[in-house]
Formats: structure tokens, C-alpha cells, sequence
């Protein structure tokens, strides 16, 4: 299939779920691609993976009742997250654990509910790995609430996340709550998942988190930068993904997630300062562009964390 013929695809009336299913996926790839540059920054892909889990018993059992999956998949992240938050504050065990603990359950439970509704199998498949025409009409308008809702939530508490993510105790020392801008972080990395599974499923979600940062990251220093390479790259490998699995009938979720793969090589290999040849092509300049790059971008001494010059972590007003 041609592109001209994917547009006439998605203009057809008939086809009405291929242009929503398009839309979730691309506001999916926008608001996961900007929590994702937080989660990259923190190291935090097993929470993403456990939030992921997590919204699965909310997703069943809105889906048994027939209830909005939205709603249902952030009331169960969200209850669990705070569950992880609470006995995280028992010091004798650390929090991998708790997380380890919670979100497996909450995943078992979703998998137990989901067993009890009529075509399990089916339905099963559907939350796992997503599903084209599985998006009901009336989440599109809620799908994107949810992701207005935590853009602008990101764009208020963006300096903390960023003083957070940097060095936690001088987050402390400057008077940040710490403990509830973390939970406020998974709250939105909560709902990014959400408005995702649908469209990628609940197990390749991570992927839609992670990777479109991660590429982000290779081929920029600047944090606001990567803020926005990463939506834009998320959203350019759902549209490509969207078209090849149409046109080829793949699976939706896994064939966005092989495309994201496929822009992180590329980046990792031709990236102009972090990718394999742009190395290779730095080796071959002179001494002194060398030290003269060194200078203009200063690398972390062991010491210190590994942030670049602009990620500086300023006083919340």
C-alpha cells in the first residue's frame, strides 16, 4: 500500500477507527515521549514497566463492566502507586522490592478479573498488545484530556522534576518535597501508560516511554531539546508504524515498537557527538578541536552526577 492510498484509507468513513486509532497513538507518543524524558533521566524504566502492570486490574474490570478503561486503569495506578509510596517507608526493605511486590499483584489480579469476562482470550490479547479497532468512540474526547492534563501538569513542575531527577538531596536542602513530587511523577507516568495501552498494549508499552527519550538523548545535551525531540519522535514512529502495520497487516503495537527500535539504532550509529561514526569522525580532528570541543562542552568529573551544562538545576520559584 501506498501513502496516497493510507490517506484514502483514512479518510474513508468506513475505515472511521483507523484516523482515531491514528490520533491515539500519536497523542499517546506525545505525552509518553515528554514523561519518558524524566524516566530516562532517573533511570526509572522498571517503574514504567511496573506502572504498565499495574493499570492492568483497572483496565479489566472497566472492561467487564463496560466502563471507561481510562478511568479504570488510572484509579488502579494510581491506588497502587500510593500502596508502593506507603510501605516504601519501612526502611528494611528497599523500594525495587516493594515495587517488585505490588505491581505483579496488581497484575495477577487484572489477569484473574479478565478471566471471568466472555471471549478471555480475545480480550486478553486486546490489553496485551494493544488493538486497532479496539478504541471505543468515547475515550478519544477522554484520551485527550488525560494528555492536555498532564502536559500542563509536566510544564508546572517541570524545574522540580528536574532539581529531583539531578540530585535528590539538594532537592531536600532547598525545601522540595521530594516524597510527593515523586508520587506526583508516577501519578503522571500512571496515566501516560494509560492513554497508551490501548493503542501499543500493556506489555510494549515501556517501549513508548523509553525509547523515544532514550534516542532523544543520543542526539542532544539540552533537556528542553530532548523534551521535544522525544514527543516528535514517538509520534513520527507511530504514523510510520500505524501505515506499515495496515498496509502489511502486523500487529499495531509490536510494529510502532520495532520502528522506535529502528530510529534508536540510527541514532546510536550516526548520532553527530554521541553516535558510533560521529565518534569515529571526532578521533580523526585535530588535537586542538579536540581540546577545543572539550572545553565548549565539559564532561562530568567521577565525582560528580552525569548532567549536562544546561540541566543546572535552578531555585523553584
Amino acid at each position: 500500500m501506498s501513502p496516497v492510498d493510507f490517506v484514502v484509507d483514512l479518510l474513508n468513513p468506513d475505515l472511521a477507527f483507523l484516523p482515531k486509532a491514528l490520533a491515539v497513538a500519536v497523542m499517546s507518543s506525545i505525552v509518553c515521549g515528554v514523561i519518558g524524558t524524566f524516566v530516562v533521566l532517573r533511570g526509572m524504566a522498571f517503574i514504567g514497566d511496573a506502572v504498565a502492570h499495574a493499570v492492568f486490574p483497572g483496565l479489566a474490570v472497566a472492561f467487564v463492566v463496560s466502563g471507561n478503561l481510562v478511568l479504570g486503569g488510572t484509579i488502579a495506578g494510581v491506588l497502587t502507586a500510593v500502596l508502593v509510596a506507603v510501605f516504601a517507608q519501612n526502611r528494611r526493605l528497599k523500594e525495587d522490592s516493594i515495587i517488585g511486590i505490588f505491581f505483579v499483584a496488581a497484575f495477577a489480579l487484572g489477569i484473574v478479573v479478565i478471566s471471568q469476562a466472555p471471549g478471555y482470550a480475545g480480550s486478553l490479547q486486546q490489553f496485551l498488545f494493544g488493538s486497532l479497532t479496539g478504541i471505543p468512540d468515547d475515550d478519544l474526547p477522554v484520551v485527550a484530556g488525560v494528555s492536555v492534563a498532564v502536559l500542563l501538569a509536566v510544564l508546572l513542575l517541570n524545574k522540580e522534576f528536574v532539581t529531583v531527577s539531578l540530585d535528590r538531596e539538594s532537592a531536600r536542602a532547598l525545601g522540595l518535597r521530594v516524597f510527593w513530587l515523586d508520587l506526583a511523577l508516577y501519578v503522571l507516568v500512571t496515566l501516560a501508560v494509560v492513554v497508551s495501552v490501548q493503542t501499543i498494549g500493556n506489555i510494549l508499552v515501556l517501549a513508548l516511554l523509553v525509547t523515544p527519550a532514550a534516542t532523544a538523548r543520543l542526539l542532544t545535551d539540552r533537556l528542553g531539546v530532548m523534551m521535544v525531540l522525544g514527543p516528535v519522535i514517538g509520534g513520527v514512529a507511530a504514523v510510520i508504524g500505524l501505515y506499515l502495520s495496515w498496509s502489511w497487516a502486523l500487529p499495531t503495537g509490536g510494529t510502532i515498537v520495532l520502528v522506535l527500535t529502528a530510529l534508536f539504532l540510527v541514532a546510536w550509529v550516526f548520532s553527530p557527538r554521541q553516535g558510533v561514526v560521529g565518534k569515529m569522525l571526532t578521533r580523526r580532528r585535530s588535537p586542538a578541536a579536540a581540546r577545543a570541543d572539550v572545553r565548549a562542552f565539559p564532561q562530568p568529573t567521577p565525582d560528580a552526577p552525569r548532567a549536562v551544562p544546561d540541566l543546572v538545576p535552578e531555585r523553584p520559584s
